[in-house]
């Protein structure tokens, strides 16, 4: 396969990433993906102000970190839910940092990341749970947040892909829209992208194998709301936005979920980005993408506030 130069810069890169603690794979993944967003995000853009919230729950609380590129200033502001990948196992603030700030600056809605439980500590439906309890919080406490909670998007990558999916299909009429970046739909390993794509770049068969058997519990192996593509039912799922990367083995699974909400009547908007690969939102760096596919998503934000606001009137 023929990968662009700067592409091979990226994979050149990435291949000099040491192995941080071979004898413990899920530490070594957790530590590679933050270095990997580190190198490659580039410089973070200052945004207005950044708050950090716990939302109590029962047994425990759910970390958010709250981006407001206009300040407190904004009253009633609209909002967008950003669930971040990491193959259910890795990821949080820092490496989606970059990420979540060319998102605020850029549409100029407040974002509200969750940093939901991880497995295999907190294998699913923990993840899932957190995030559906983040929107309804975030719904609930709209007036004192300064948040119009009629104006709520949702976002998520890869494996917040996933959990955005089966947050919209659960609660997705409180949502405007959602987007799903490059989703990881599919626990089979089967379609074409992922034999071509077996051993990367990027992710790799072994190490999805090994997420998903951290995350998902035994008794949950055929439940929708953990895999997408097994999903029925889209009635709830507001208009989407699927982001998709030409070397990406969960490409064909990303494409079959949005055929599956298309043909579920759900207005969808499929965006092919030739060249690219798994996580080429974390390569600013390197990669005008990566600031194209921002623009698409604020493009797409505004589109649905507006018509929602259209609706209204």
């Amino acid at each position: 396969m023929q990968f662009t130069p700067q592409i091979n810069q990226i994979l050149n890169q990435l291949e000099k990433i040491q192995s941080f603690n071979a004898q413990n794979p899920l530490d070594d993944t957790r530590k590679y993906l933050e270095t990997m967003c580190l190198q490659l995000s580039g410089k973070k853009e200052p945004v207005t102000m950044i708050e950090e919230l716990n939302i109590p729950k029962e047994n425990h609380q759910i970390p958010i970190r709250i981006y407001r590129p206009k300040g407190k200033t904004a009253h009633k502001s609209s909002a967008i839910i950003y669930v971040h990948g990491g193959w259910f196992i890795a990821g949080g603030y820092e490496t989606h940092d970059a990420v979540v700030r060319k998102l605020a600056n850029k549409t100029g809605s407040v974002i509200i990341f969750v940093d939901y439980r991880l497995a295999p500590e907190h294998p699913f439906p923990a993840g899932l749970n957190d995030n559906i309890d983040a929107v309804k919080w975030v719904i609930d406490h709209a007036d004192s947040l300064g948040i119009d909670q009629n104006q709520i998007g949702i976002i998520g990558d890869s494996a917040g892909g996933a959990l955005s999916t089966a947050v919209s299909t659960e609660i997705g009429e409180l949502l405007k829209f959602q987007v799903l970046i490059y989703p990881a739909a599919d626990n089979t390993f089967t379609s074409n992208s992922w034999k071509v794509y077996e051993n990367g770049p990027v992710l790799n068969k072994e190490g999805g194998i090994q997420a998903w058997n951290w995350y998902l519990p035994a008794d949950q192996a055929n439940n929708p709301l953990a895999i997408p593509v097994l999903l029925k039912n889209f009635k709830k799922t507001p208009p989407t936005l699927v982001i998709l990367a030409e070397h990406d083995p969960l490409v064909d699974d990303g494409k079959e979920l949005a055929d599956h909400m298309e043909n579920a009547g759900v207005t969808v908007k499929k965006s092919f980005y030739n060249n690219m690969v798994h996580g080429f939102m974390h390569m600013g760096e390197v990669l005008n993408e990566t600031q194209s596919a921002i623009n698409e998503m604020s493009e797409f934000a505004h589109q649905n506030f507006k018509m929602s606001t259209e609706k209204q009137l």
